[in-house]
């Protein structure tokens, strides 16, 4: 389940098997194959495909398998944030990586000369150039690959940029793209981390190839839970 906090909405998914099963009164059915353990199958809507919700002052659409933080007042301090460490005077190229639906560099658009987000997930890229469109955004370009292989066409198309955003998964960045990173030489690297024992490991890596920590705060998305995410700055020494 997933809700809109602000929109009213609520969307269900159910993901079952291909056995006979009466269809399912919710808004998405996948099937998938049996014993697979996943969730990646056809997809039938039943209500509404589309999830929307407003953060920091704009309007978002999402498609289901698109991530999107599940706390919008807290997500809209922790981007906030961002924003700060970001610093941003108007005129910086932005790298918005693992984008998602590109809530974070959108956010921030309109604070930056350009940006561009990469996502390796095709729908969440679709949902990204929509909500972009929907929100009258028009410095703000998305390109659909991973951070390994898309981060290097990604700065022979725009240039190299002046910040770079990361917000990965759990695991953090594996040493390859540490070193695609390290490629874009931005003077500003933003990193929000959702689990912060995967944020040390890269931080050692970023300060050892000549960044500094400059801060990181903390932000509790989910009080009551050891689910801590926080924010980390790292400038080029």
């Amino acid at each position: 389940m997933r809700e809109g906090r602000r929109s009213g909405q609520i969307q269900t998914r159910l993901v079952t098997t291909p056995k006979r099963f009466p269809k399912p009164p919710v808004d998405l059915h996948t099937v998938v194959e049996d014993g697979s353990g996943g969730s990646e199958g056809p997809t039938g809507a039943l209500g509404e495909e589309m999830l929307r919700e407003q953060l920091c002052g704009l309007e978002f659409e999402m498609s289901y398998n698109a991530f999107f933080q599940t706390n919008t007042e807290m997500a809209e301090r922790l981007y906030g944030v961002a924003a700060e460490y970001a610093g941003l005077s108007g005129s910086e190229r932005v790298f918005d990586l693992y984008c998602g639906i590109g809530t974070i560099g959108l956010t921030m658009a309109a604070r930056a000369g350009e940006v561009w987000g990469l996502e390796i997930v095709p729908e969440a890229i679709a949902d990204a150039e929509r909500n972009a469109e929907r929100n009258g955004i028009d410095n703000a370009r998305f390109l659909s690959g991973s951070a390994r292989t898309g981060l290097r066409p990604l700065i022979e198309r725009a240039g190299k940029p002046d910040v770079v955003l990361l917000d990965p998964p759990r695991p953090g960045l594996s040493q390859k793209i540490v070193r695609r990173v390290l490629e874009c030489e931005a003077k500003r690297i933003v990193y929000v981390s959702c689990n912060p024992t995967t944020l040390a490991p890269n931080a050692a890596q970023l300060v050892e190839a000549g960044y500094s920590l400059r801060r990181v705060r903390p932000v509790d998305m989910f009080p009551q839970t050891p689910h801590i995410e926080c924010v980390a700055l790292f400038e080029k020494a």
